[in-house]
């Protein structure tokens, strides 16, 4: 593991945010992060807000500055024009550690060289709130120590699990990136439902919500599995029963989400493509 670490954040978005905050919270020194935020506005924010170096460009770091980690914070979009500048001494030795949706390690290698430590990461919208998963595939560059430290900075906002192929980022992001969405939409249409039996909207609104949420915490906290919850709130010939015959039926949720998943993998991997 490093020691102290060394990171420099290229991007503080909403995601870049979130790591950030995360990592302070983790007790990582702010005088060991620098932040590259073009965008003037945000500067200013994040130096009123936060105790690290703001920057708005790699151009204002100095000349011996020497990460051990890079994280690419960045919307894809003009991401070659965007990685130019870090080419050389910040990435030689460092391990780069990207968020950046749809762009695979060979996309970086390219870039940065074939010797270079790439790990590619897809985490989800929760992470905002310290509740994401992420998803890391790392190049054969990376090394034990760069993996663990990579590891500990996901860790500040969520779960992490590692893929080996690096093609399985693709249903990665068709499940858990994509996933989110899935699930307010389901608070969406529980909560139509109720309307649509005659619940007033607030209050249908407010059953939907804390429902899905109380749900998926039990899931979250439980030793049992999601199946095992579903049948022990589910008693033979009652309401949830009947529920569950029409959500279940060969044209029910299963195969719509089989469907919907699907899809989002054929896109991601047009995307990357």
């Amino acid at each position: 593991m490093f020691n102290p670490y060394k990171i420099l954040l290229v991007g503080c978005g909403k995601m870049g945010s979130a790591m950030l905050r995360g990592w302070l919270a983790k007790g990582i020194s702010p005088t060991n992060i620098c932040v590259i935020e073009p965008h003037s506005e945000d500067v200013s924010l994040l130096r009123s807000d936060l105790s690290v170096s703001v920057l708005s460009s790699p151009e204002e770091l100095h000349a011996d500055y020497e990460p051990n980690i890079v994280v690419f914070a960045v919307k894809p979009q003009g991401m070659k024009d965007i990685l130019d500048p870090y080419c050389g001494d910040l990435t030689s030795t460092a391990v780069v550690l990207s968020i950046a949706a749809g762009r695979n390690i060979a996309f970086f290698e390219k870039i940065f060289g074939v010797g270079a430590a790439v790990v590619r990461t897809m985490p989800n919208t929760p992470a905002a709130i310290g509740r994401g998963v992420t998803a890391a595939c790392a190049n054969n560059n990376v090394n034990p120590v760069q993996r663990a430290a990579c590891q500990d900075l996901l860790e500040a906002i969520g779960d992490v699990v590692w893929v080996d192929d690096e093609a399985l980022i693709d249903p990665v992001t068709a499940v858990s990136g994509s996933g989110p969405a899935y699930v307010f939409l389901m608070i969406e249409c529980l909560a139509h439902a109720g309307v649509v039996q005659g619940l007033p909207l607030k209050i249908a609104k407010e059953l939907a919500l804390a429902t899905v949420a109380g749900a998926g915490e039990l899931a979250r906290v439980s030793d049992e599995t999601a199946e095992t919850l579903r049948v022990n709130v589910t008693s033979p010939g009652g309401t949830t029963a009947a529920a569950l015959e029409v959500l279940m039926a060969e044209d029910g949720l299963g195969v719509l989400m089989d469907q919907a998943v699907e899809a989002a993998t054929r896109r991601s991997r047009e995307l990357s493509g």
